[in-house]
């Protein structure tokens, strides 16, 4: 009887140790759920914040602040800064959230009003530099290694402050690093809740820290494609001025006929050509170069194209009409920017060409002599470049020339590009080789002299390519 009593009360004491072994395993995994349900709620959140700090619009350093505040919200911290790498390999505070320590010894009187302390905390932060190696900042910088620092209170690389607000209790200081490169370093400080940092805190800093840096050279290849975006703006602006600036027609006239060329070795270039009737069966006849190229140079060749043509109504003297542009663009002028230029009036009935040269490339002449011989020559003609001195100067330098064009004769007006293209070997194309170029092709008319011209030059040039811009005119008396 006693042993029947015994075995069930044994088996009773069985029955109720399972039960109670079955509830506590219950109860581990419901603990274990909750502890995972609300790492998936730690998780959610940080993306949240994370991606909210990292696709906002801003400056660089709006940018930093936003990811520096997703980084206090995932890792319910008291404070958190980054330093960001400057030049020179030093790390410097640029976003600060909450009362986060300075990472040097500090005054301990540092102001009585809460915002005034605050601020002055905020100014030493942002004031702070680190070397590579120096402190924990700059240790992190160096190792790019993070740390997780639990209990900081007796850690001895953690700087400790008098004022019981800058206590670091925990800590977590992590690289932001972008494809081996440092981009900054982020400190975290303090959480909320007393309790210290753990794995899960540090994971969330470490990811965060890979967005950042992800962020950053975002941001960067953002402004640069701005950049770009402006830039291709600004090309497509200066182009289209310039395509406006070349005459779509050539004029057409009886017994003189003529052909032009130009091609920009970049999207945009500084040459510019213009031929346009004028009274008394004359014809202006204008090739320029200016220095530089882009939007700016555009507008100066506008400019200056909008004197030639308002000039060439009030005199009769090339000399005097680039005597005039000079002296209205020589005061607004950059100091680095001039402009090449030969301007031409072509009397059709008096058979003569008149000309003056303002620091240009000498014009070549055809010659079609009455004995069947044929001459190439240099016209020459003294000048300097429009802008580059003042009118008392240029004035005394430039003077009209006035050469014969009789039936036959050829007239070649045409850019450095011209003569200075080059081959593989480096050798230019020379005005020699463009002077024989004219002497077997001047009988032709100015078309056919225009293309030989230019296949000579690409002939001569090869896979080299150009690396200036190219323009030429061709005059042809027939």
């Amino acid at each position: 009887m006693i042993s029947f009593v015994l075995g069930i009360l044994f088996a009773t004491i069985a029955i109720w140790l399972a039960y109670k072994g079955k509830i506590g395993r219950l109860k581990l995994v419901e603990e274990e759920k909750q502890m995972l349900e609300q790492e998936k709620h730690i998780v959610v959140d940080f993306m949240h914040n994370m991606v909210e700090a990292v696709i906002e619009d801003g400056t660089r350093n709006e940018m930093f602040q936003r990811i520096i505040h997703a980084a206090v919200l995932s890792t319910d911290a008291m404070s958190a800064c980054i330093f960001e790498k400057q030049d020179g390999n030093t790390l410097k505070g640029v976003a600060i959230e909450g009362l986060f320590p300075p990472q040097r010894k500090i005054n301990p009187e540092i102001g009585h009003k809460a915002g005034t302390r605050t601020q002055h905390i905020e100014a030493i932060l942002r004031s702070e530099s680190f070397d590579l190696g120096e402190g924990l900042i700059g240790s992190v910088a160096q190792s790019r290694k993070g740390l997780l620092i639990a209990d900081a209170i007796l850690d001895p690389r953690v700087i400790q402050h008098d004022d019981p607000a800058l206590k670091i209790r925990s800590m977590i200081v992590v690289p932001v690093v972008f494809r081996g490169d440092l981009v900054a370093v982020l400190a975290i400080a303090n959480p909320c809740d007393g309790l210290p940092f753990n794995q899960t805190d540090f994971s969330l800093a470490e990811s965060l820290a890979e967005q950042v840096g992800l962020a950053v050279y975002n941001s960067d290849a953002m402004k640069i494609q701005i950049e770009k975006g402006k830039l291709d703006l600004d090309l497509e602006l200066a182009s289209n001025i310039q395509s406006l600036l070349l005459p779509i027609n050539l004029p057409d006239t009886h017994n003189v006929e003529f052909a032009a060329h130009y091609t920009a070795a970049q999207k945009i270039g500084g040459d510019l050509y213009d031929v346009f009737k004028l009274e008394d069966n004359k014809i202006g006849v204008a090739i320029a170069d200016v220095s530089g190229k882009g939007i700016a140079a555009s507008i100066i060749m506008a400019i200056c194209q909008t004197n030639l043509h308002h000039l060439s109504r009030s005199y009769d003297s090339p000399a005097n009409i680039l005597k005039a542009i000079n002296l209205e663009m020589h005061a607004s002028m950059r100091r680095d920017m001039f402009i090449t230029m030969i301007y031409a009036i072509i009397d059709v009935k008096n058979e003569s060409v008149t000309l003056a040269r303002a620091g240009h490339e000498l014009p070549l002449l055809y010659s079609c002599s009455h004995t069947g011989g044929n001459l190439v020559k240099q016209i020459q003609s003294s000048g300097i470049a429009i802008g580059m001195v003042p009118p008392e100067i240029f004035d005394s330098s430039i003077a009209d020339t006035t050469v014969d064009f009789n039936n036959g004769d050829a007239l070649l007006l045409y850019t450095d590009g011209v003569t200075e293209s080059v081959n593989a070997g480096g050798e230019e194309f020379s005005n020699k080789r463009l002077v024989e170029t004219l002497c077997a092709s001047g009988h032709n008319n100015a078309e056919t002299i225009l293309k030989n011209v230019i296949t000579n030059i690409e002939r001569f040039s090869g896979e080299s390519g150009q690396a200036d811009d190219l323009t030429l005119i061709t005059v042809k008396h027939s």
